[in-house]
């Protein structure tokens, strides 16, 4: 339990870790229903009323809700964020507990941009799984110039991240190239369309990325330079959560890469871009020195997950094909 002692008379925090995780399924999920049946297994009632006591507690709206789901307030974005920061910390404080009571055993590092290990982190397990019983593996998310950061400091052995630049200590390896997408409102006109023409893009509110992903943004500022198009961005994002709000309560749009669909709520739907779409390349990166057996064990194996993935880009490219209902179809 998170407790806040105040000696002057002001009641304890009431505050636990589960009010976190519950918070953090609603806001990814957009919607009560969804994160209590699919996330959580609880009753919807139940949570309603957890989230209400949060927001007592905190004395700040966290969630607008409605008929059509629930929106993230900036209070809300900004408690998102550090809820997520107290999990890991927490988690790594156990992991920290757990591995100081056990026999030292060689050990695996991996990290993942975040949002990535939802596709990667099993096809990523596979490849050790000859080693796991010997070997203890932890594996993180972060922004990909924090995992640059990790890999050069030899927190990390490896990582699934963006090839980033002034990093030549980095060995680069690319995995897949993700198409960029246009994500939209779910009732936004231009869903009709099975493809959408850059140009159609220019009378738009647009969403831009933050420092967090600047590669990202450089692939977005060269596609629009590309095609002619000066687009300012009204807002400027740091995480997919922020893009799928702000998207669904500013009926914005943005160019986000393939695997924003993992996160996408009902409110947020997603067409390709017609012609020359660009992409971003997903990387396994490791340091040059790194002498890791395990590392030479993954690098080994590793064009098991680049075939992994072209496999993964033949059944995209196929689903795509055509009007969809609801976006692009979510694996």
């Amino acid at each position: 339990m998170l407790q806040k002692h105040d000696y002057a008379g002001v009641r304890e925090s009431v505050m636990e870790l589960r009010h976190l995780k519950y918070f953090i399924a609603v806001a990814e999920e957009g919607s009560l229903t969804l994160a209590a049946e699919k996330r959580l297994h609880t009753a919807q009632p139940s949570l309603s009323r957890q989230i209400r006591d949060l927001e007592y507690e905190l004395g700040v709206t966290l969630l607008i809700r409605s008929a059509r789901g629930v929106e993230l307030t900036k209070a809300g974005q900004v408690f998102l964020d550090q809820s997520r920061l107290v999990l890991t910390q927490m988690e790594a404080a156990v992991r920290a507990a757990r591995q100081a009571g056990k026999p030292a055993k060689p050990s695996f590092a991996l990290g993942f941009l975040t949002g990535q290990e939802m596709d990667w982190l099993p096809q990523a397990m596979a490849l050790l799984k000859d080693q796991l019983p010997s070997i203890d593996v932890t594996v993180s998310s972060q922004y990909s110039p924090q995992l640059a950061e990790a890999l050069v400091a030899g927190e990390l052995d490896l990582a699934l991240m963006r090839r980033e630049t002034g990093r030549p200590e980095l060995v680069y390896r690319t995995i897949v190239s993700e198409p960029l997408l246009v994500a939209m409102p779910s009732d936004h006109r231009l869903t009709a369309q099975a493809n959408i023409r850059p140009e159609e893009l220019a009378a738009e509110t647009f969403l831009g990325m933050s420092d967090t992903a600047p590669n990202l943004q450089r692939v977005i500022d060269a596609y629009l330079s590309k095609v002619g198009l000066d687009l300012h961005p009204a807002h400027r994002v740091d995480n997919l959560a922020m893009a799928m709000s702000l998207i669904a309560s500013t009926r914005s749009v943005a160019l986000l890469p393939a695997y924003a669909r993992n996160f996408m709520p009902w409110s947020v739907t997603s067409r390709p871009l017609a012609g020359d779409a660009p992409s971003i390349d997903l990387v396994a990166a490791y340091h040059q020195t790194n002498t890791s057996p395990a590392l030479a064990l993954f690098l080994s194996r590793l064009d098991e997950l680049i075939a992994h993935a072209q496999d993964r880009e033949v059944s995209y490219s196929l689903s795509d094909r055509g009007p969809l209902t609801n976006g692009l179809p979510r694996r």
